[in-house]
C-alpha cells in the first residue's frame, strides 16, 4: 500500500552546510508529495525533522538543546497524532545512530547522510507503531538529487556534483560521516541545470565537499572546468560553487575567473591556517607558499574577485609564531570574508589524539586578536564599491524594514536599497537589478535602485 502522510504538518530545521540545505528541500520535496504540509512554527508541526552537522562541537549542544525543548511542548489542537514525531539526520544522525535514542528517548526517527529517501516510510512507521526507528547506511548507491524537491526560493537552486570526501584532514569529521568522494555523470548534472534554467532559475550554486576534485573518480582526473563550462552553456545567469580545496584548483579553473562571465567573482577557498607546520599536522597537503601563489593567479585572472576563507584558531600544538604565521597570511590575502572557528576536538578524527595543552584563555586571546583583523579587512574591501553600480539578485526585504530590499551582489555581498515609490517587492523577488552603491560597512552594502 503506498505511503501517504497526509493530513500531518512538518517543519525542518536545518544546521551547517549548503549540502545540508540542499537535503532540507529534498526531505520537504518528498513529504509535500505524500500529502504533508510544511509549517514554520513548531508548534504547529506534527513531526520535527533535523538535518544536523557534527563538523564542530557546538552544533552538538545546539541540537540537543533544541530537541530537549521539544519534549514537552504541546501537539497543536486536531493532531492527527498522539505524540509529536521527531526526526534526526544530517551528519549527527550518520555518526550516532541508536546512541541518540538511548539519549534522546523522546526522538522517534534516526536518518543518516546516505538514506534521505528512507526518511517518509521511517515517519510512517513511527506514526503508526509509536515506536523508535533508526535506519543509517554506510554508503549511498544514488544522490538525494534524484528526489522531489521544494526550494527555498524558486529563483535559485543547489546542484550537488560530488557526495563525500577524499581528503582526510586531521581535525575533520566530516569523510566519516559522508562516506568517500563520488561523481555525478557530467551529463546528469548538465541536464539537472537546464531544467532549472527552464524553470526560471537565475543562479546555481553547484556543491561538494571539494568540487574541485569531481570526476577523479569517473574520469580518472578532476573535469571541474569541464562542469563550468557546460553548466554555463546552458544560459544560467549567475554560476557559483562551494567547497573547494586548494590543493585541487587548478589553473584551467582560475582562468574561468576571467572569461566567463556567468561565474561569479567571488571565490571560498578555505586555508584553514597560515603556517606550513600547522597545514601539515591538519594534513592538508599543501603550503602556505602554494596557497598565496593560488591567491596570485587568481587576482591576475579577474583582478576584482572577492575572496573569502575558513581560519581555524587553537589547532592542537599551534604556538604563538604558527598564529602569526595565520594573522599576517590573513593580512597578506585581503579578504572579504573569514569565518573563524576555534578548534572543536571531533571524536574519532586523528586530531582528538594530538596533545592540545595551549590555555584556553591563549586560544581565546589569538582568536579575538583575528576577528578584529578580519572585520578591518571585510570593511575596507567593501569601501571600493561604493559609486559603483551593482547587479543584485533580489532575494526580499529587510525583516526590520518592509519598504527596504535586501539582495546579492555578484561578490556575494549583502546590498540593501529602500524600495522605490510606486513598486511592490513581490515584483522585484528573483530579479537581478542594478543598485548604486552608496554606503559601505562592515557587513552589508547600501545603495539606490537605478530606473
Amino acid at each position: 500500500m503506498p505511503i501517504t502522510l497526509q493530513p500531518l504538518t512538518f517543519c525542518v530545521f536545518t544546521f551547517g552546510c549548503q549540502m545540508n540545505k540542499h537535503d532540507s528541500e529534498r526531505v520537504a520535496g518528498m513529504l509535500e508529495a505524500l500529502g504533508a504540509l510544511a509549517v514554520e512554527a513548531v508548534e504547529d508541526a506534527d513531526v520535527v525533522i533535523y538535518l544536523t552537522c557534527c563538523v564542530r562541537e557546538a552544533a552538538d549542544t545546539r541540537l540537543y538543546g533544541h530537541v530537549s525543548s521539544l519534549k514537552n511542548t504541546p501537539l497543536r489542537e486536531g493532531s492527527p497524532v498522539s505524540k509529536r514525531i521527531i526526526a534526526i539526520g544530517g551528519c549527527i544522525g550518520q555518526r550516532d545512530g541508536e546512541e541518540l535514542i538511548e539519549k534522546l528517548s523522546h526522538v522517534d526517527v534516526v536518518f543518516g547522510t546516505h538514506n534521505i529517501g528512507s526518511l517518509p516510510a521511517l515517519i510512517a512507521a513511527a506514526r503508526d507503531d509509536g515506536k523508535h526507528h533508526v535506519e543509517v547506511l554506510d554508503e549511498s548507491s544514488s544522490f538525494s538529487s534524484d528526489l522531489p524537491t521544494d526550494r527555498e526560493q524558486p529563483w535559485a537552486a543547489w546542484l550537488p556534483i560530488t557526495i563525500g570526501c577524499n581528503n582526510f584532514c586531521t581535525y575533520c569529521i566530516v569523510p566519516y560521516v559522508r562516506g568517500r568522494e563520488k561523481s555525478r555523470p557530467l551529463d546528469e548534472i548538465v541536464a539537472e541545470a537546464q531544467r532549472y534554467v527552464d524553470a526560471g532559475v537565475k543562479e546555481i550554486t553547484l556543491l561538494g565537499q571539494n568540487v574541485n576534485s569531481y570526476g577523479r573518480d569517473l574520469y580518472g582526473q578532476p573535469q571541474f572546468a569541464s562542469v563550468l563550462r557546460r553548466v554555463s552553456d546552458t544560459g544560467i545567469e549567475r554560476i557559483r560553487f562551494a567547497t573547494s580545496h586548494p590543493k585541487d584548483l587548478t589553473d584551467e579553473v582560475i582562468g574561468l575567473f576571467g572569461t566567463m562571465p556567468n561565474l561569479m567573482p567571488a571565490l571560498h577557498l578555505p586555508v584553514q591556517s597560515g603556517s606550513n607546520r600547522i597545514l601539515q599536522a591538519m594534513n592538508r597537503r599543501y603550503t602556505r607558499e602554494h596557497y598565496l601563489g593560488l591567491i596570485e593567479k587568481l587576482r591576475a585572472a579577474n583582478p576584482d574577485i572577492a575572496l573569502s576563507t575558513d581560519v581555524i584558531v587553537g589547532f592542537p600544538g599551534e604556538t604563538e609564531q604558527d598564529f602569526e604565521d595565520t594573522l599576517r597570511l590573513v593580512q597578506d590575502v585581503g579578504y572579504h570574508q573569514v569565518f573563524t572557528f576555534i578548534y572543536s576536538k571531533r571524536a574519532g578524527t586523528p586530531a582528538a589524539e594530538m596533545v592540545d595543552d595551549t590555555p584556553r584563555e591563549v586560544i581565546q586571546e589569538r582568536f579575538e586578536r583575528l576577528v578584529d583583523v578580519v572585520q578591518e579587512q571585510a570593511y575596507l574591501a567593501n569601501q571600493s564599491e561604493r559609486g559603483r553600480v551593482v547587479d543584485v539578485l533580489i532575494e526580499g526585504t529587510s525583516k526590520r524594514d518592509a519598504n527596504k530590499l535586501v539582495g546579492k551582489s555578484p561578490k556575494n555581498q549583502t546590498v540593501h536599497a529602500p524600495l522605490p515609490d510606486g513598486l511592490a517587492a513581490e515584483e522585484l523577488l528573483g530579479r537581478i537589478v542594478p543598485i548604486e552603491i552608496t554606503e559601505a560597512k562592515t557587513w552589508y552594502l547600501g545603495g539606490t535602485l537605478c530606473q
